[in-house]
């Protein structure tokens, strides 16, 4: 009998047109087998798609060079594709959904001529746990292949999972010919749909991962009464043994995955890995928030990791297991035959090619690694792993941590005063943007729960929905806001960070767990300085002022820049955001 996932494969393949369609099973000798074609099979970057790297410093390691045009998301040829453009909402580029298709179609067709279709099972979550989900990747490149078999659990039972269902999540993937112009990724919500073309990039290639995991997640979320959010989960160990979940959610470039594998830097205090990206968040039995992460890897930016910022993560890079790890356009040290970037530990090497594979040394005035360049590595090799990484359940969270890039006005650490507030909290989240971004520094973009790029409908109705599961939960968690990142008058960074982090989660659980106070300002609840450990810390008084002071007229400003976003969502808008945002102004004395 022939089933759906049949079919449907069948009719992707008359349209795109391979010479052969190959399912793959997962397995570690299929892995091997699709590298070592890989690096015979030469990319349209030019060279071999997999460069074996050197065996004993990077076990199991594989370097892979993108097209030049294709080394990040492309949010502008990012769109969501409900029946209505409301649905949608002005956080998403939209498209009629047979629009999108008739456009795909013409770009799709026979796009995967002279090459093999390989067919992806996999499951985001454990095959166990309830809140898993089966889903099938087509895609026509090995390096997708293995990517998506390090991120995911990626074997041929989940075919017999889907059996003759119809409902399962369907990603066609292409990299085409790489043409900028015909480059788009498109989703379908109400069809549990992605269909991607003239990308090999991660984000747009791995369809798993934000296209799935985050877009059509959060909208099945919101049928389905549960979210899909963009977050770190961790377990915190204090010196009793006992451990508290939290999740964090924080925009690109502020730390997320270093938070996730931090060593700590208090005595007695351990953090579990459970998750660096995607967090799915479920209401237990027992009425409190249970969270899992879909994923099985971390896809992760190279510059600026190393010893000093993650060391877990560098560890996790040179385990090596049956898993494979890649490399993605860094630069290669041709001395040694490993991979190299900027920030990284020790001093330059002599002899580096660049990302693109010419000669390069600093005084060039160029990096060397792309900025956005990535590893790919299984959690399974991370020395932090949580020993309930693989529960079904998940685990229980305590605490939820929202967080950004504010050189000033925002403080350290502040709690919300209740639900209701603390999803505001969430709302008015920013983050300043990089040159590399919109062109311009420090200019503050507004991206609630670090979602705006990946909420796969209007995000006025996702306030509500967080407004709807609190309301469904006996024992929320506490929901605070962080930054690392206030600046001095000299502008260098007051706060040390990295595993000195430990300090502010542990005020955290403290608080999660009605073991501290906290004093009540206009903008929400902050430490006393008392239940803060800030010993062997050599921070300044009034550089402790900036960062656990309330800046009046900066939080002022702040108000006009937040309702000027709220402003966006027009009358989708809860009353409760601005019920939130109104409280705040009159706190701050604004009219």
């Amino acid at each position: 009998m022939t089933t759906p996932l049949q079919i449907w494969v069948e009719e992707q393949a008359k349209l795109t047109k391979p010479d052969k369609v190959y399912w793959c099973d997962g397995s570690e000798e299929e892995a091997h087998r699709l590298i070592e074609i890989g690096m015979k099979e030469e990319s349209i970057a030019g060279t071999p798609i997999f460069r074996e790297l050197n065996q004993k410093t990077f076990p199991n390691s594989y370097y892979h060079r993108s097209h030049p045009t294709d080394v990040a998301r492309t949010e502008h040829l990012t769109f969501v594709c409900h029946p209505d453009k409301e649905t949608a909402g002005p956080n998403n580029n939209w498209m009629d959904p047979d629009e999108a298709k008739e456009k795909m179609r013409g770009i799709s067709d026979g796009c995967m001529r002279g090459k093999t279709m390989y067919v992806l099972p996999y499951m985001m979550g454990h095959p166990q746990s309830p809140y898993a989900k089966a889903c099938v990747q087509l895609t026509d490149v090995s390096y997708v292949a293995i990517s998506m078999r390090i991120m995911t659990r990626m074997t041929r039972d989940v075919i017999d999972k889907i059996g003759s269902r119809e409902d399962f999540v369907k990603g066609l993937h292409s990299v085409g010919d790489f043409d900028p112009n015909k480059r788009f990724i498109m989703h379908f919500p109400e069809e549990n749909f992605v269909w991607s073309v003239g990308s090999g990039y991660g984000g747009n290639a791995l369809l798993g991962k934000k296209c799935f995991s985050l877009r059509i997640a959060s909208y099945l979320g919101l049928r389905e009464g549960w979210l899909a959010e963009h977050m770190v989960i961790m377990g915190i160990q204090d010196p009793r043994g006992d451990t508290t979940y939290i999740t964090a959610a924080l925009p690109s470039a502020c730390g997320k995955t270093n938070l996730a594998m931090l060593e700590s830097a208090l005595p007695g205090y351990k953090v579990w890995t459970i998750g660096d990206d995607i967090a799915w968040l479920n209401i237990g039995a027992d009425g409190r928030l249970w969270a899992i992460n879909p994923e099985t890897g971390f896809f992760g930016v190279a510059p600026g990791t190393s010893m000093k910022t993650n060391p877990n993560m560098m560890r996790t890079l040179k385990k090596g297991t049956f898993y494979p790890t890649l490399f993605t356009n860094t630069a290669l040290n041709t001395d040694t035959n490993e991979p190299w970037w900027e920030g990284m530990d020790g001093a330059e090497p002599k002899n580096l090619v660049d990302w693109q594979g010419n000669k390069w040394d600093s005084s060039m005035g160029t990096k060397a690694a792309q900025p956005n360049s990535r590893f790919t590595a299984s959690t399974s090799q991370c020395p932090a792993l949580s020993p309930e990484f693989n529960n079904p359940k998940g685990v229980p969270i305590s605490a939820i941590i929202f967080g950004g890039k504010r050189t000033q006005v925002k403080p350290l650490v502040v709690e919300g005063s209740s639900w209701q507030n603390s999803v505001f909290l969430g709302a008015r989240m920013g983050s300043e943007t990089t040159a590399a971004a919109i062109h311009q520094e420090d200019v503050v973009r507004r991206d609630p729960m670090a979602m705006l790029p990946f909420c796969g409908y209007n995000m006025a109705d996702y306030f509500g929905h967080w407004f709807n599961i609190g309301k469904r939960l006996k024992r929320p968690p506490k929901i605070f806001s962080i930054n690392w990142f206030r600046t001095d008058d000299k502008g260098n960074y007051i706060w040390p960070g990295f595993g000195e982090n430990i300090r502010v989660l542990k005020w955290i659980v403290d608080r999660a767990h009605n073991k501290v106070g906290a004093k009540e300002t206009p903008i929400g609840l902050m430490p006393h300085l008392k239940d803060l450990d800030l010993s062997g810390l050599s921070i300044k008084k009034e550089n402790l002022e900036k960062l656990f002071g309330l800046d009046v007229k900066g939080w002022q400003r702040e108000a006009e820049d937040i309702k000027v976003f709220f402003e966006k969502f027009g009358d989708r808008m809860p009353k409760e955001i601005w019920e939130e945002f109104y409280k705040m102004k009159a706190k701050l004395g604004g009219s």
